[in-house]
Parts: structure tokens; C-alpha cells; sequence
């Protein structure tokens, strides 16, 4: 499978598109000036507990307060409280845990104000963005993420991913990290760890060692609440946590972001340096690569499939659902074969869907009634091999007898929405236009006002592709006569997303020439 990271940048924000195949299946959306992103750790401040919801409302410095659950606090609780409290008054020096000594963990089915109190300085780190009206979500289980490993304090264990099916590798890996990881650290071990040297390994748990001392430092001068550790930016986090061989290729049309991208990966994999590129061309990179047109194709109330079959989703608070529909197949074949094929390449399409859409909570899928158990099994089974791509942890239940499918998915930042239905640009929604056979005569006498009020501008026109085409055709064409009669060269450029009335000049700078 064919891999690519097509990243996209402007000055508020970085959209990051990731292609399986050339089809589109994740995006990701940044803002340049984000206060926090998903693995930020901060020293906050309880603000309030909530018996009643079991729960703790931290001040980590967001405008709302973050949410913090009994059971995303983590067995070995009062070992960080403890850390963080002796690290503050200056009374742990080092940030080593061999001589610290581990308090008792606490029990699951425990209380909220019985473990915290009002005021008291906590570590978290953002398990969820702010979703609808909702802060942020919190956890003190603390990882701290690499490519090849995620070094846990306070846990003293070794995890392998299951996603390594070797048990001779599984188990050379296990031996190998309990044998170089730090005391009183645990260390689960990533899929893309498999095969990797001792020196890769034992580099990385350094790596990560180090932010661990960082944070550790950091606490001894800061009050709360302030951010300790920022995770990577977007593109970065996304490479180090989904980087294969499989990657073909990251383009990046920001110099900056390109730099930032390629020292990462060539510290983090230097054979595959070579992938990340910079997208020169004055067309939008999203264009480019059909991103754009995919964008708009796969978002909104319907989206359609090769064969012609279509599904419907509708999005709730509490949940999702999507229906499937044939379209005009069912009527040309037996019903029962046409089923099972829009259904199996409806499972398919919903996977992707939720990838693209970032669609968490509980989805119900209404598929198209199977009455054979063994389609409605071939059903169960093609949904779970198309979700194995997917990274966010979920649950696929059997049909029900109803003919529907339940599906659980993590849910850790909102919902991607975008609005593919544009209001008409060139009525304004009313549903009149000037006759858009003036039109080139309004681009000329614009041309005539802004070469009269602006004598030394440089003059770029985006117009329409058929504009464009009426602008350059024949010898001489329209744009050699408007350089033999003013002695400037006017460069048109077509762009696909305008309509035909439409049209937008820009000075040498690259700044728009608004026009009243």
C-alpha cells in the first residue's frame, strides 16, 4: 500500500492529508497558535472535586476548567502526588526513581475526594481535546511517546504491542528493555520497534529519559498552572507515530515545516529522509494532489461509492448512524447478491469515513437486510479486517436481528465537520447574475483603472479556466494586445474553484487588489 503525507500550510493554520492509495483517509487540522494539543503535560491545579461525578476540575490555564475522572487518575497516584509535592519544596533533587519511595497505589472503585483535595498541584497530561462545550480530558497516568517506545513513570512493567505476532521477537524484546530501562519506569514497546537494534532502542529510552528530567527540573521553578512538556507538532506526532516502510512520500509547501519535518525524520529515521520533499509549484498543494476535490466529495450528509450504492449519515450528541443504500443496483440482479456486495463494499467506505471523519462515541450502521448467516458473517468479518487500519481503539459488534451494526470508537479530539455546500459566489444566493458575457469587458476596464491608479503594480489576474482561455487564445490574443497597448505583461492564472463571473487580482507582492 502506497503512503502519503500531503501537508498543507497558512499563517493560522497547518492541515495535514493522509493518502492510502491516493485516497484520501485522515486529515488533520492545527491551529499555529494552540494552546494545547493531545500529550501535553501541565502542572495544574484541582479547582473543585465532584463526588457526585467522581470527578475533579483542574486549572491547567485553558479559558475552561479540565476534566479529570476517578479512573483516568492511574493505580500509582499518590507516588506522583508525592514526587510532584517533594519536587516543588526542592526536597528531590534528582529526577531518578531508584531511591524514591513508591506510596501505595490506590483502589479502582475508590472515591474522588477521599485521593485529592482542593488546590493541590497535580501533573496531568491531555488525553482528549475540548469536544461541543466540554473541556479538556486529563490523565495522570503520564507517557511520554517515542517512535519505537512510550516510557510510563510510576509503572514498573514491560508491555509488547500485540500487533507483533513473532513470540521469538516478542519475547527478545522484552528481555532486552527490562534489561536497560530505567527502575521504576515502565516501558511499553510499539510495533515499530520490531526487529530494531539495542542501540536504536536504548537511544530512544535516553531520548525520553531526558524529557522526563526536563520535567522534573521544571517543577522545582514553576508554579502552577503551566505547560511542562509539549508534545510534537501535528505533522511530526502523526510521522512518529504512523512512520512505516510503506511511507512513500511527505510533501510539505511550507520551507519552515519542510526543515522542521526533515530533521525529524532524519533523526528518527535517516534511510527515509529522502521521502520528504517541498512542494514548489504556485498551485495550491491540496490541488495538486486532489485533495481539494476529495474533501468536497467525501464530506456531507451522503457520500458515494464507485458502484453507484451511497451511504447516509446523520450525527446526533449521543451518537452516530449511517444507512445504507443500494441505489439503482438492487433492481438489476438478485436482491440477496446485490446485498451482499454493496454491503461489503459499504464496510469499506464506513471504515474509511470514520478515519476521515474522526467519528468517536456509538455509530449504528443500518445495512441492507441479508438473510443468509453466512453473508451476514463474510459482514462481520470484512468490517473488522477494514478497521485494523484504523489507530483509534474500537469495538464491532454482530448484526443484530434487526440488520444492524454497533460500533464503539474512541473518541480524543471532535469531530471533523467540514461544509461542502457553498453559497454561490457569484449571486450572493439571490440567484441573479450579470450577464456573464460582459464579463471580460469588466475585467478589462478594471485592468484600464488599476494600471491608471497604480502605474508601477505588478499585475497578477485568477479567473475561470475558460476566462483564461478567451484571455490567451489567437495570435495576438487579448493578453498581447493589453502588453503591446501598456507596455506590462499581465500574468493570468486559471483556478477551477471560481466561477465564471469571478475573478480576483493581486499586486507583485502577492497581496489581493480589492476593488469597490
Amino acid at each position: 500500500m502506497k503512503k502519503e503525507l500531503i501537508i498543507e500550510s497558512n499563517p493560522t493554520k497547518v492541515e495535514i492529508a493522509l493518502l492510502e492509495d491516493s485516497r484520501l483517509v485522515e486529515i488533520h487540522s492545527q491551529k499555529t497558535k494552540a494552546n494545547f494539543s493531545v500529550g501535553d503535560i501541565f502542572l495544574g491545579r484541582i479547582k473543585k472535586t465532584m463526588p457526585g461525578l467522581n470527578a475533579a476540575f483542574v486549572d491547567i490555564g485553558h479559558r475552561k476548567d479540565a476534566f479529570l475522572h476517578y479512573t483516568d487518575l492511574g493505580p500509582p497516584l499518590r507516588s506522583l502526588l508525592k514526587y510532584t509535592d517533594d519536587s516543588m519544596k526542592g526536597h528531590k533533587a534528582d529526577h531518578r526513581l531508584d531511591n524514591f519511595e513508591m506510596q501505595p497505589e490506590i483502589v479502582k472503585t475508590g472515591k474522588i475526594d477521599k485521593v485529592l483535595r482542593k488546590r493541590q498541584p497535580i501533573l496531568v497530561q491531555i488525553l482528549k481535546e475540548p469536544i461541543s462545550t466540554k473541556g479538556p480530558r486529563l490523565t495522570c497516568e503520564l507517557t511520554l511517546p517515542g517512535r519505537y517506545l512510550v516510557l510510563t513513570p510510576f509503572q514498573d512493567v514491560v508491555a509488547v504491542s500485540k500487533k507483533i505476532a513473532n513470540a521469538d521477537e516478542r519475547k527478545r524484546l522484552q528481555v532486552l528493555i527490562e534489561s536497560i530501562k530505567p527502575k521504576k519506569f515502565g516501558i511499553i514497546v510499539r510495533t515499530a520497534a520490531e526487529g530494531k537494534k539495542v542501540a536504536d532502542l536504548h537511544d530512544e529510552i535516553s531520548s525520553l529519559f531526558a524529557k522526563w528530567e526536563s520535567i522534573q527540573a521544571q517543577l522545582k521553578v514553576n508554579q502552577e498552572p503551566v505547560k511542562l512538556l509539549s508534545e510534537l507538532d501535528k505533522p511530526t506526532s502523526i510521522l512518529r507515530d504512523m512512520l512505516t516502510d510503506s511511507f512513500n512520500k511527505v510533501v510539505v509547501d511550507d520551507k519552515e515545516l519542510f526543515n522542521n519535518v526533515k530533521n525529524f525524520m532524519s533523526k528518527v529515521a535517516p534511510e527515509q529522509a529522502g521521502i520528504v520533499s517541498l512542494h514548489r509549484s504556485k498551485r495550491p498543494i491540496f490541488e495538486t494532489y486532489g485533495i481539494s476535490k476529495q474533501i468536497k466529495s467525501s464530506f456531507g450528509k451522503t457520500a458515494t461509492m464507485p458502484s453507484g450504492a451511497y451511504l447516509v449519515i446523520e450525527s446526533t450528541e449521543a451518537m452516530h448512524v449511517i444507512d445504507v443504500n443500494s441505489g439503482p443496483k438492487m433492481q438489476k440482479q438478485d436482491q440477496e447478491t446485490v446485498a451482499l456486495k454493496v454491503n461489503m463494499e459499504a464496510a469499506g467506505e464506513i471504515a474509511r469515513q470514520m478515519r476521515l471523519r474522526d467519528i468517536g462515541g456509538i455509530i449504528i450502521i443500518d445495512f441492507i437486510d441479508m438473510r443468509k448467516s453466512d453473508h451476514r458473517a463474510m459482514l462481520l468479518k470484512q468490517m473488522k479486517i477494514t478497521m485494523k487500519k484504523d489507530r483509534a481503539q474500537h469495538t464491532i459488534l454482530p448484526l443484530s436481528k434487526f440488520g444492524l451494526m454497533q460500533i464503539t470508537r474512541q473518541r480524543e479530539r471532535p469531530e471533523v465537520t467540514i461544509t461542502t455546500a457553498e453559497k454561490c459566489s457569484a449571486c450572493g444566493g439571490s440567484g441573479q447574475v450579470n450577464p456573464t458575457i460582459l464579463v471580460t469587458d469588466e475585467i478589462i476596464r478594471d485592468i484600464e483603472y488599476i494600471f491608471s491608479s497604480r502605474p508601477g503594480t505588478k499585475l497578477s489576474l485568477h479567473v475561470h479556466p475558460y476566462i483564461e482561455a478567451f484571455f490567451k487564445k489567437g495570435f495576438p490574443s487579448m493578453q498581447h494586445k493589453m502588453f503591446m497597448k501598456r507596455n506590462k505583461w499581465i500574468k493570468i492564472i486559471p483556478d477551477y474553484s471560481y466561477n465564471l463571473a469571478q475573478y480576483i487580482f493581486y499586486d507583485g507582492n502577492g497581496d489581493e487588489i480589492r476593488l469597490n
